[in-house]
């Protein structure tokens, strides 16, 4: 049985780790609504290039791009999106079981000789697939981006994806990612990006508009300038989704231990109470049967 002073000390430590999960619970909260705030940002610039993408799509015109054309599959490209930080439940474990998942369902589709390239962003997940054993499958480390790019590291990521594409290095590419939708609720999503496809524009929000325009200096010329810019706002959009799904998960965990460690302290603090009650007790009987003699 555990003596008073042990019970102190583990109520003491018990104490400290909740007022540590409390903290780090605020903190994350605090970083998710900052992501929240950039989704909420990024939004008017992707609904214009989504408006001036709809008026193409409706327009009689002809208009192309290297971005649209589809080839036969036996080169794919997965940008799996994960955290670099720990202490956020299962988030990586769920979006690594994803990646599995949509593995075996491309060697389905395309035959169990498709090679397949992973681009992973962030430490947690590079390290997972860094596990992976597979004459097929290879991992693309790609220096300066995790999950905390931002700005002209995007910008530069998503080129060198094109390029790649572009090249015929890769035939299809595909971002796996956590969608966020609020902080209890984070949904797994894998899309295809490149080639852009109709899927991808009526996913996305690209509405068809019936309204009459005149394109200078023409349609095809505004298209080929735009799909870029849309695939652009397209990730950026997935990298911010990333970091408030991860500061969510992170909270909800940080929720759920703060929760455990009150739990604790309540079980403790009670063993503790009875067993002072019980070293009372027996102080008062020692004292008493002493009187007596």
């Amino acid at each position: 049985m555990a003596t008073l002073r042990e019970l102190k000390g583990r109520i003491g430590s018990v104490a400290s780790s909740e007022k540590i999960t409390g903290a780090m619970k605020m903190i994350s909260s605090a970083k998710m609504h900052k992501a929240e705030m950039s989704l909420r940002r990024l939004l008017p610039y992707r609904r214009q290039i989504e408006t001036i993408i709809g008026n193409l799509l409706t327009a009689d015109a002809e208009f192309s791009s290297p971005l649209i054309e589809t080839r036969n599959v036996s080169k794919v490209g997965i940008v799996v999106f994960g955290s670099d930080d720990g202490l956020c439940g299962a988030y990586n474990v769920n979006i690594f079981k994803l990646l599995l998942n949509e593995i075996e369902s491309y060697r389905q589709r395309y035959g169990s000789g498709v090679n397949i390239s992973i681009f992973p962003v962030g430490g947690k997940i590079a390290k997972a697939v860094s596990k992976l054993s597979d004459p097929h499958i290879s991992m693309c480390l790609v220096d300066g981006v995790d999950s905390k790019t931002t700005g002209d590291g995007v910008k530069d990521f998503v080129e060198s994806l094109q390029q790649m594409f572009l090249d015929g290095e890769l035939d299809k590419i595909d971002v796996l990612y956590m969608s966020f939708k609020s902080v209890s609720r984070q949904r797994p999503s894998c899309e295809q990006i490149i080639p852009v496809v109709a899927e991808t524009f009526s996913a996305n929000g690209v509405k068809e508009s019936c309204r009459p325009y005149l394109f200078e200096p023409d349609a095809n010329s505004i298209f080929q300038t735009v799909l870029p810019m849309f695939l652009m706002s397209v990730m950026q959009d997935v990298f911010t989704e990333n970091r408030a799904s991860e500061q969510a998960a992170r909270v909800m965990a940080m929720q759920s231990a703060n929760d455990n460690a009150k739990k604790l302290l309540e079980q403790l603090q009670l063993e503790y109470n009875k067993l002072r009650q019980q070293s009372i007790t027996t102080e008062l009987l020692d004292i008493l049967g002493g009187q007596i003699k």
